[in-house]
């Protein structure tokens, strides 16, 4: 069981794509309500967009939606055990102009020079908690219930959120002729152990934390081409 089916905390399904509790995957990537996302329009918080807008990409350019699902998360008030607080990351941290609170199994991506992804280059897919204490990054217990939107692609992406920091979206289905003819995987998010050894590399926890991908962009400045 990999880290992207490990059951977070109880929770109910809002929105587009309304599924049963019953039949609905467990919640452990996403993005918070009143986040911005980089899209073809330009920084349009998380809430606003809908299945068929655009949205840019690291690697693939400006691609499409193909399906939206929300979760509210932390509703009910009860205690929530540590290992399951989200992560948050101030503003400045990670390439984001304002802070960010992401649940601690979502992948973040680095550059690092101790790291190599499938075409060669120096990035790395982290989970968010394997960041706890760098840069003021913090494990904090959920204050409030909050909307978690999550976005699904025709493939894995890396997307821009808040002005420069990169998270993975991971596709929610995999298709027959992928099966038959999988594709080579772009991104895979490294445990926290492995994570914490790629981390140890003292030239990126400096440069590459608060750099994140090797772009910071603007909150206002960024330009987008459809």
């Amino acid at each position: 069981m990999n880290m992207y089916q490990q059951s977070l905390t109880a929770w109910s399904r809002l929105g587009r794509s309304v599924h049963s509790k019953k039949n609905a995957p467990p919640v452990s990537h996403g993005i918070v309500a009143g986040t911005r996302v980089a899209s073809n329009l330009g920084w349009r918080v998380a809430e606003a967009l809908t299945v068929g807008d655009k949205v840019l990409t690291f690697d693939n350019g400006v691609q499409t939606i193909m399906d939206i699902q929300r979760a509210t998360l932390w509703a009910d008030g009860t205690e929530i055990a540590k290992g399951l607080w989200p992560v948050v990351i101030p503003a400045g941290a990670l390439g984001n102009a304002q802070e960010v609170t992401l649940l601690p199994d979502q992948g973040v991506m680095l550059e690092s020079e101790a790291a190599s992804d499938p075409l060669g280059d120096p990035f790395a897919v982290v989970p968010a908690q394997a960041l706890e204490g760098l840069c003021g990054i913090r494990r904090s217990p959920p204050a409030h219930p909050v909307e978690l939107i999550t976005f699904y692609f025709a493939r894995d992406e890396v997307i821009y959120i808040d002005g420069g920091l990169l998270i993975h979206c991971p596709r929610s289905v995999v298709h027959l002729q992928d099966m038959m003819a999988p594709e080579e995987v772009l991104y895979e998010v490294t445990s926290v152990t492995q994570a914490r050894e790629i981390l140890k590399d003292s030239e990126m926890t400096r440069q590459a934390l608060v750099q994140s991908g090797g772009y910071v962009f603007g909150a206002t400045d960024m330009v987008l081409v459809a």
